[in-house]
């Protein structure tokens, strides 16, 4: 024997059938706060800010990776000094 019942309502009233939480206000909050912790990162996240975090704080920083790649090709050409 099969039987079968199709129920036509709507996610509210199935929710409040069932007796589970409303989780809507829930949800917005946590939306919001996420949003703006997304917003902070993407703030930290300056040009200026990578660069700082990429290099020494000096351009000697850099010509010494650019010392490094010259010297790890074979035609690379070390700058007179």
């Amino acid at each position: 024997m099969k039987i079968t019942c199709d129920i036509d309502c709507t996610p509210e009233e199935a929710r409040a059938f069932f007796g589970l939480p409303d989780v809507r206000p829930m949800q917005a909050e946590l939306l919001k706060h996420m949003q703006e912790r997304m917003i902070a990162a993407l703030q930290a996240t300056s040009p200026e800010a990578m660069l700082k975090n990429w290099f020494p704080t000096t351009f000697k920083g850099f010509e010494q990776w650019q010392e490094m790649f010259r010297s790890q090709t074979p035609t690379g050409k070390q700058p007179e000094k």
